[in-house]
């Protein structure tokens, strides 16, 4: 997985992104997948590889989102940003 000053790359994402006060952020690996190289990346209970896939989503209005990527962006070499337009059904929060 690829790293920022020691630690994982999506660790340092997700604290630029609470420090600038977004709405909600969750970190998912992925179990099994592949990319560019088509080499696969799998994980097995004995052994969970840094190598898999992560995805960050990341839930905030469309305004947000853009002001944050240049804080982002330069951090990401490997790597895809995507953004979706969703539509919420329903949203409550008592605290995390």
């Amino acid at each position: 997985a690829d790293r920022y000053q020691g630690k994982p790359l999506y660790k340092k994402i997700v604290e630029i992104l609470r420090e600038n006060h977004i709405a909600g952020a969750t970190v998912l690996r992925g179990i099994l997948g592949f990319g560019k190289s088509s080499r696969i990346h799998a994980a097995s209970i004995l052994d969970l590889s840094e190598d898999l896939p992560v995805i960050i989503e990341v839930v905030e209005n469309e305004d947000k989102i853009k002001a944050i990527l240049p804080k982002i962006e330069p951090l990401i070499e490997n790597g895809l940003i995507t953004m979706e337009k969703v539509k919420v059904l329903k949203y409550s929060a008592k605290g995390d």
